[in-house]
């Protein structure tokens, strides 16, 4: 019932500093924090946080846990190459694949500090009940919290980008052609099973809704999908103008930004996640701020694709409620908050001269917490260390090379910390990692399982790779002439 974490140093965010606390948790909340010697009740476990930085557990706003199986597989991909090559990285999945691939991402998440993630998986060609059920069991499993959105579409890439199935030769397009995606209504219904029959603690996994792209969905999905989840009151995630490619389509498609078309639908709402959100415009921060949308940032996918660099630090200024993400282990390698905040800091500092106008790191840090639990719509349930807040922690070691000397706590966390000193982990008040390794995972089991899985999947992709590699070359060439074409904005370096 009780669980007293003594000797540890507690992170003050907003000081800079860490001072030598106690902190008194029960049944799994924060309850108390006081100074060492903190008075318990009698029987009150206690965990030895000696040597050890007490922060708040990380808070990933945006990733794709089907994205793991396809770590390190693609290189000089942009955005729309990525999604091209999107149905041979992930199809053929059986439930235990999908299971494997969230319990995998959830591994590396946790031994890298965070304890709460926003997930757009993908199941091909619709989400089911089965499989978001293994893919909540695989979180549930390994410990941690997890919203997970089902990514669905009813227009294909090719349908979605303006000229781009003209493009096409027309043996490949033919083929292309020949693919459709199921009726919106179809997708919807399968979550709406899966909302009714979700077994899952909701404060721990819980579902949300993902209609994946807005070009990718029809007006009649988009506003469906709100209605639906204005039903269930849960949450909408959505990619939302990632690359140039996207923002140049939503003004030949819509005659507006694709914010503006989103907003004209009245999907924009304080349920509302946009990810990405590269080539927003002021006006259309100003619709996410004034509608109370999120926004997670994805600096190192943003990089890793070339779809730019978001004005983070306008939005935030702007009032909009700013999480950070890492996207997913397709398209930015890893899962590692620690390098998400570093990236944040850093590419805030090449938009301005002014150093006024970039991310100081305990804003970057609180959108990395506080910030992205909102996103998850979790803002009143984690992401701080305070009384009556779930008890989600990361300790620390203060013998890490990146926390030596301890100048500024906070600077150090987002500038030079790499998520080695991670040292142990809670979530609500339970170890899941101690002395560096998972508590309810068996990784070399993890690792064989994996390794067969894609042994297996790689065989039964490698048709749909080889159509991929013929198609590669018409979408680049395309892709690189669309996002050629004039915008209002600019959101790559060399303007």
């Amino acid at each position: 019932m009780y669980t007293v974490i003594r000797g540890g140093r507690l992170l003050d965010i907003a000081g800079h500093s860490a001072a030598d606390s106690d902190i008194l948790i029960e049944n799994g909340a924060f309850r108390e924090i006081g100074p060492p010697g903190l008075a318990v009740p009698e029987g009150t476990a206690v965990v030895d946080a000696g040597d050890r930085l007490l922060m708040p557990g990380l808070i990933n706003a945006h990733t794709h846990g089907h994205g793991s199986l396809g770590r390190g597989l693609g290189d000089r991909w942009s955005l729309e190459l990525l999604l091209n090559a999107g149905p041979w990285i992930s199809g053929g999945r059986s439930l235990e694949d999908k299971y494997l691939s969230a319990l995998l991402n959830a591994a590396e998440l946790l031994k890298k500090g965070c304890t709460a993630c926003y997930d757009l998986y993908t199941e091909i060609p619709l989400p089911s009940l089965e499989g978001m059920d293994a893919v909540g069991r695989a979180y549930r499993d390994a410990g941690m919290r997890a919203v997970i959105a089902p990514m669905m579409a009813d227009a294909t890439f090719f349908q979605a980008i303006p000229g781009l199935m003209e493009a096409l030769p027309p043996d490949l397009r033919a083929r292309v052609a020949s693919v459709a995606l199921p009726d919106h209504d179809e997708s919807l219904l399968a979550c709406k099973a899966a909302l009714d029959g979700w077994s899952h603690d909701r404060d721990r996994v819980r579902l949300a809704l993902g209609p994946t792209i807005p070009l990718h969905c029809s007006d009649a999905f988009i506003q469906a999908a709100g209605r639906l989840a204005e039903e269930y009151d849960v949450g909408l995630h959505m990619h939302l103008g990632e690359s140039r490619g996207q923002a140049v389509s939503g003004i030949k498609r819509y005659g507006k930004t694709l914010t503006a078309h989103l907003d004209a639908l009245g999907f924009l709402s304080p349920r509302f996640t946009g990810a990405h959100c590269v080539w927003l415009d002021p006006d259309d921060i100003a619709r996410m701020a004034d509608q109370g949308a999120s926004i997670a940032h994805n600096p190192g996918s943003n990089l890793r694709l070339g779809s730019g660099i978001a004005p983070a630090q306008a939005m935030r200024a702007r009032g909009v409620t700013m999480g950070i993400g890492t996207d997913g282990s397709q398209c930015s390698d890893n899962q590692n908050m620690f390098e998400a905040m570093r990236l944040a800091s850093f590419v805030s500092r090449v938009e301005k001269p002014d150093p006024e106008q970039w991310l100081a790191t305990e804003q970057v840090l609180h959108m990395a917490t506080a910030g992205s639990a909102a996103a998850l719509g979790m803002g009143d349930l984690i992401g701080r260390i305070e009384p009556g807040y779930r008890a989600d922690i990361v300790m620390l070691d203060l013998g890490s090379i990146g926390l030596i000397p301890l100048n500024d706590p906070v600077n150090q966390i987002v500038h030079a910390e790499d998520s080695t000193a991670v040292a142990e982990v809670m979530v609500d008040g339970k170890l899941v990692v101690k002395d560096r390794k998972l508590v309810n995972i068996d990784e070399s089991k993890l690792r064989r399982d994996v390794e067969a899985a894609v042994d297996r999947l790689t065989g039964a992709n490698e048709e749909a790779r080889a159509f991929a590699a013929l198609l590669e070359p018409v979408v680049g060439r395309f892709c690189v002439g669309l996002a050629s074409q004039p915008y209002h904005i600019h959101r790559h370096v060399a303007g």
